[in-house]
């Protein structure tokens, strides 16, 4: 690819996702906005049907829909576009807002809303801490202590060769004992 067709391709995503996050407040705010009969359990636009889902009115259902649909989206295109050793604590946010919008959508009466996820966010979180934490110690050792782990590993392999090889001269050598004493 030439280096025009690179730059208009990355100006034309960059600029998709700065149009997606730059229209997140209308979609935060959606259910105020749209054209649905106070008190409708149903609501169709451009052909597609939308339903209460047990909320009792299609807006507070799209009000429940929105308010986790929109963090999850700003939480994956910030995870997406971090270069930050850390980016993978943003798994735990996106896990509870993924979570919350799994049970909206799977919405029943007899349910309650944002309370069940606590069980599932927290064992994503046991996998994500301690994954954070190894990379942060390998950093912190690289570039605060300045220690060079593949010279060490170069370093212990270097060990581990002359040890062999020492082992290699003294058999040699025991075995030019035993034929020197036979001779």
């Amino acid at each position: 690819m030439s280096k025009k067709s690179t730059v208009r391709k990355r100006f034309i995503i960059e600029g998709a996702v700065a149009f997606i996050i730059a229209i997140t407040p209308l979609l935060f705010y959606c259910y105020k906005y749209l054209p649905i009969p106070p008190g409708s359990t149903t609501w169709t636009y451009f052909g597609i049907e939308f339903k209460e889902n047990n909320f009792g009115e299609v807006a507070t259902a799209i009000y429940y829909y929105f308010n986790k649909f929109v963090p999850l989206l700003l939480l994956v295109i910030w995870f997406v576009t971090s270069k930050n050793w850390w980016y993978h604590a943003i798994l735990i946010p996106l896990s509870m807002y993924s979570f919350q919008l799994f049970t909206a959508l799977n919405y029943s009466n007899s349910e309650r809303i944002d309370e069940n996820e606590i069980l599932y966010v927290v064992a994503i979180t046991m996998v994500v801490v301690p994954v954070v934490y190894f990379i942060r110690i390998k950093l912190v050792d690289k570039h605060v202590h300045g220690i060079d782990l593949d010279a060490m590993d170069t370093e212990l392999q270097i060990l581990k060769e002359k040890e062999e090889l020492r082992k290699e001269r003294e058999k040699l050598e025991q075995r030019q004992k035993s034929v020197s004493k036979k001779m």
